[in-house]
């Protein structure tokens, strides 16, 4: 198996090792056995050469996983000796690699990220340089202990969508600024041309969201959906559900802002539910004009691509949905007055 590094979820990468895998360990009684080639891993992108360095039997032994890294730090990238001696420690006793001129390109091409640079001269584990969240910043939120319960203050962050992308609901408990998702309609593979969320089971989502939990606010992105958005805020109380269009830039670049700020100050926490984790790595940034500065939006790395952010938009309107709601004051306890005579 080659170059498992582009092995992802997006291309059937995943599904297809384990495939070969299970093959070659039903045989190896008659000699079969299976060794994989690869370049460092990108760690937001899950593909097979991470699910293998990460994989218990590398950790107990059972797999022999050979990398050699060169020792240099992102800072040094543009300091000729400590490129060479990198490079020269890579590259091992691999004679035919031209030292000179990945020196030269690494120190003056700046048409590649340093982050390529990084996984494909230097061997290490590097995340993509445009990518929104850092795994290890957004794992550093993750709080498994004091779950959400039925009955707990919440904001609801809602982003809809009928074919290509996900729709999804995301919850953030009050009292702690906690993550957790509430439901999520995304295409399911080889699905029929005309496959599209079903709009009653959202609702009933939201509905049941309503009974199980002190819902105080609600952000939704109206797009597709306005006029069940009507619907909920009729139905729950127009003081709890609003409207928040996400093409209002610069509304969106604070909250994203605000969001991205919470995770690197870890006044955010979530549960660890993989399908928002997954959404939030796959997101890259875009910049976008501010007035006399620049701000920063979110997008999938290409329209066209399988990996999904929605639940990411979700997160980012429930805690703004949060945000407004404790400066609205809802989190104050109404206590009754009692007149006794």
């Amino acid at each position: 198996m080659d170059e498992v590094h582009h092995w992802v979820g997006t291309n059937g990468g995943p599904d297809f090792y384990q495939t070969l895998k299970r093959n070659v360990e039903k045989t190896t009684k008659a000699g079969s056995r299976w060794v994989c080639t690869t370049n460092a891993y990108n760690p937001l992108e899950g593909s097979v050469a991470q699910i293998i360095h990460e994989s218990e039997m590398v950790l107990q032994g059972y797999w022999l996983y050979d990398c050699v890294e060169g020792s240099i730090a992102l800072e040094d990238l543009r300091t000729e000796r400590a490129v060479r001696r990198a490079l020269i420690e890579a590259y091992g006793d691999a004679v035919w690699a031209d030292i000179d001129g990945l020196t030269r390109t690494i120190l003056y091409d700046r048409t590649t990220p340093d982050s390529t640079y990084c996984r494909f001269y230097f061997n290490q584990i590097a995340e993509s340089s445009d990518g929104w969240m850092n795994a290890a910043e957004w794992k550093a939120c993750l709080s498994e202990d004091d779950p959400i319960r039925d009955g707990d203050m919440i904001a609801i962050g809602f982003d809809g969508s009928v074919r290509n992308d996900a729709t999804g609901i995301v919850g953030v408990r009050m009292r702690d600024a906690k993550l957790f998702v509430i439901a999520v309609w995304q295409r399911p593979e080889n699905a029929p041309e005309d496959w599209e969320v079903d709009v009653l089971a959202v609702e009933a989502a939201i509905d049941e969201a309503f009974r199980r939990y002190r819902v105080v606010w609600v952000y939704c992105d109206p797009p597709y959906f306005q006029e069940a958005i009507g619907r909920w805020a009729i139905k729950h109380g127009t003081d709890i559900v609003f409207e928040f269009w996400t093409n209002k830039i610069t509304r969106t670049v604070q909250a994203i802002e605000r969001f991205r700020s919470a995770v690197t100050s870890r006044d955010l926490r979530h549960d660890g539910d993989k399908r928002l984790t997954t959404h939030v790595l796959n997101a890259v940034k875009r910049e976008v004009p501010q007035g006399s500065s620049t701000g920063i939006l979110i997008q999938k790395e290409n329209p066209k691509s399988k990996r999904k952010i929605d639940l990411a938009m979700c997160g980012i309107l429930a805690l703004e949905a949060r945000a407004d709601a404790i400066a609205d004051g809802r989190m104050k306890i109404r206590r009754a007055r009692v007149v006794g005579f």
